[in-house]
């Protein structure tokens, strides 16, 4: 089965509001084994409501509208349901009830507009709201003129999670067909997009059953989204990972992750493994490969510090590189790199030192040494690796390529 989301709101289509309650939505609709095909923002316009909702009936099985449920004129989502269905409205006493006692609790008059949140489309089940004053609805049409689920959620991420958590759910698992959906995602490292793709289709296009996404990452990742539906979590696992060990196969050891860690993830549970220790000396990341090792909870284990050396001067003091051999080769050389790796990792006493250096931009670049070139060393005391890249892109884009070429590099060591 598949399934429409429509957030409602005007102000969803301006910078100022995200619409976050349809993420949750498609996740928790996944876990009972339907897949969204469709998620629409339509503003508080009465004939773009309707329009939006005929659509919406017409492509979808479960058609889930979100907002709109309040007690000023611009929401309209229970009129503009009604009028799509051909159904009426009609006032509950007891809903108007409760909404005057809720209001009274707290010492205040209730205006006479939030009765309208007391209007139900006929045939409708209300889904009481304990958490604010809009209730939901909940719809299963099964006659002659088709078979659908529609339900009416309020806005509040609170009150939306709650509503379909404990009211929404039950009600689907009786009526939903047993379906179960099983999803891997791959991440492939420091390979294009393009290239991924085309090594990918072959395989991909051969398993038929299984929907396949490839998406861009952060800079230097890409992903293999892989999802599979079928009548068991057994089968539909079977199919998904049977897909996942061909590509994997394709790619071998530039798949860095295939279950959607991150990189970084990666990099400290080879370095637990193998109970090594790392320290960075940066320049143009200026820190930023540090602050994605200790993002992952537990980093402390491994990861003893490092420096960020933009001055010459630092890059001497803090990590050893030699005065002289800056002036010879240059702050941004493979030289330095490797100066940086080799001296914060005999300063810091450490298993591993990463350096880095390179143009980041916007300015500071030339002919011979442009933006975007950056060397990564890695020293491990005994060998010490460089590699030399020239990234594309602005100043954050190519400090976040070369964050990531580095901790692949760690990886790729602690891997042979």
């Amino acid at each position: 089965m598949n399934a429409e989301i429509i957030a409602i709101g005007s102000e969803l289509l301006t910078p100022y509001r995200q619409d976050t309650n349809s993420l949750f939505l498609a996740g928790r609709l996944a876990q009972l084994g339907v897949e969204v095909s469709f998620k629409t923002i339509v503003g508080d316009r009465h004939a773009d409501l309707v329009s939006t909702a005929r659509t919406a009936l017409g492509r979808a099985d479960v058609v889930i509208f979100i907002g709109g449920l309040g007690p000023t004129e611009d929401d309209l989502t229970r009129e503009c349901v009604a009028e799509t269905l051909g159904r009426k409205l009609q006032r509950h006493a007891r809903i108007v009830e409760d909404l005057r006692a809720r209001f009274a609790a707290r010492g205040w008059k209730m205006a006479e507009n939030n009765e309208r949140q007391g209007d139900v489309i006929t045939g409708a089940d209300v889904l009481d709201n304990k958490r604010g004053s809009a209730p939901g609805q909940f719809i299963h049409i099964d006659d002659e003129h088709g078979n659908a689920i529609i339900m009416l959620l309020p806005g509040p991420p609170h009150e939306l999670r709650a509503m379909f958590e404990e009211q929404c759910v039950p009600r689907l698992q009786t009526l939903l067909p047993r379906q179960f959906i099983a999803a891997r995602e791959l991440k492939i490292a420091m390979i294009g997009e393009s290239m991924v793709d085309k090594r990918a289709a072959p395989i991909y296009k051969a398993h038929t059953d299984i929907e396949t996404t490839i998406l861009a990452g952060t800079p230097g990742e890409v992903q293999l989204h892989l999802r599979a539906c079928a009548g068991s979590a057994e089968e539909a696992q079977r199919r998904v990972d049977a897909l996942a060990t061909a590509l994997e196969d394709e790619f071998d050891d530039t798949i860095f992750a295939s279950h959607g860690e991150t990189m970084e993830q990666i990099v400290g549970y080879f370095l637990g493994m193998r109970s090594a220790t790392l320290a960075t000396a940066e320049s143009c990341t200026g820190g930023l490969l540090a602050e994605r090792i200790t993002s992952v909870p537990g980093s402390s284990r491994y990861f003893l510090g490092g420096a960020v050396v933009y001055d010459n001067s630092l890059k001497s003091e803090l990590a050893g590189v030699p005065g002289l051999l800056i002036a010879e080769h240059g702050a941004v050389s493979s030289q330095v790199a490797a100066a940086l790796a080799e001296g914060i990792r005999t300063r810091c006493k450490t298993t591993l030192g990463v350096g880095i250096t390179g143009i980041a931009g916007p300015a500071g670049g030339s002919e011979e040494k442009p933006v975007g070139l950056v060397f990564h060393a890695l020293a491990d005391g005994t060998n010490t690796e460089v590699v030399e890249r020239k990234f594309f892109g602005d100043r954050d884009r190519i400090r976040e390529w070369a964050s990531q070429q580095a901790l692949d590099m760690i990886r790729r060591k602690l891997m042979g």
